[in-house]
């Protein structure tokens, strides 16, 4: 882990450098509302820590209840709820899905694809074996209307388990070098799988970019073409990270510095400083800066994630996110799921302006389990 790290703090001191050094940054546009596109992805995962069943069924039990008591009294600019992502592997029991449905047929988010494909026979995977699962997992997600639009066709995001998204952590991890192309394949819309403190962890960071596999070796995501104002798609898929950087540590190291990877746990707790840096050093698109993109990450089904999601560092996050960053002048605050944040960034790249949350639904519509 230390090799690991060390790698992503030269990579992050590189970001850092040729911003402050060579000022590589975003041109202002006069527009004085700045809107805050903020979302949570969760590599939700019941049975995590290897506990038996009775216990991941609490957990889940617990999110259903203590989450929507919670989120309910917060909402943002366009009057909606903090809204997540459960990003869930289908190697987990199935019969939680329908749980989790239920939260998203209140409102509170949505479900996507998170992947561990090593842990599953055949092992290792190859490129036949993988596309099977893949499209196992959209036929019985599919049987709760997950993945399916109103067309007939289903799109998904995905997480990579263990972060090693194209065969980045080698054959343990995954083991097919031309998985970003079966993806694609497959209705993949957009890849959320980063940042990582390791090895997997691609040296473009801070952007919204297309990647082009090269089937003939792994982590073709290492670099790859920027989503910008009146560009194109190219390549294999989007990419959709999170924010990387160097920020103090907490409230109570105030100079000690830490990697900053859009992480929420028990560790990587949000505070005020730590949301004004999330703010200042957004995600943005090239020709929309006024469009401030944050997604964070976490592990939601462990007992100790929950104060940052439905307990009171939950409640410190999105007060202060509504207290300072929703006047409705300087700033207004969006919360989305995946599906919604992949349309604004798409709606960006058509040249669309304004209200991003007119474009929630720009390319990729609602599910049917969320249509009503």
């Amino acid at each position: 882990m230390g090799i690991w790290k060390e790698k992503s703090l030269n990579i992050v001191l590189m970001d850092f450098i040729k911003k402050q050094v060579l000022g590589d940054v975003l041109p202002k546009t006069g527009v004085q509302c700045s809107h805050i596109i903020f979302s949570v992805v969760d590599h939700y995962e019941p049975f995590s820590g290897s506990v038996c069943f009775r216990q991941a069924e609490e957990r889940v039990k617990t999110w259903c209840s203590e989450y929507v008591n919670v989120m309910q009294k917060y909402c943002d600019n366009d009057g909606v709820v903090p809204q997540h992502t459960w990003f869930y592997p289908p190697h987990h029991d199935h019969r939680f899905l329908k749980d989790l449905v239920g939260l998203c047929e209140k409102g509170f988010g949505e479900i996507e694809m998170h992947l561990h494909h090593n842990h599953m026979e055949p092992y290792p995977d190859t490129s036949e074996t993988l596309k099977k699962k893949i499209l196992k997992c959209i036929d019985d997600y599919s049987k709760y209307g997950v993945f399916c639009l109103p067309d007939g066709t289903k799109k998904f995001g995905f997480v990579h388990g263990d972060w090693s998204l194209d065969n980045s952590r080698g054959v343990d991890f995954c083991g097919v070098n031309d998985e970003i192309t079966i993806l694609k394949e497959c209705g993949c819309y957009a890849d959320f799988t980063f940042p990582s403190l390791g090895e997997a962890q691609p040296e473009l960071i801070n952007k919204i970019y297309y990647v082009k596999d090269d089937p003939g070796k792994p982590k073709s995501y290492n670099s790859g073409e920027e989503l910008i104002v009146g560009g194109k798609p190219w390549g294999d898929l989007l990419m959709i990270p999170g924010i990387v950087g160097l920020r103090w540590k907490s409230r109570t190291h105030r100079f000690k510095p830490s990697i900053e990877a859009s992480n929420l746990d028990k560790a990587d707790y949000p505070f005020a400083k730590r949301i004004d840096y999330w703010v200042e050093n957004a995600v943005r698109i090239k020709g929309r800066p006024e469009w401030l993109f944050i997604k964070l990450h976490t592990h939601g089904a462990k007992e100790d994630t929950w104060e940052s999601l439905f307990g009171k560092h939950a409640d410190v996050m999105y007060s202060y996110l509504e207290r300072k960053y929703n006047d409705g002048k300087n700033y207004c605050l969006h919360y989305v799921t995946a599906r919604e944040m992949y349309n604004i960034a798409k709606a960006a790249e058509a040249g669309k302006f304004g209200n991003p949350n007119d474009y929630r639904d720009f390319k990729i519509p609602k599910y049917i389990y969320l249509r009503g």
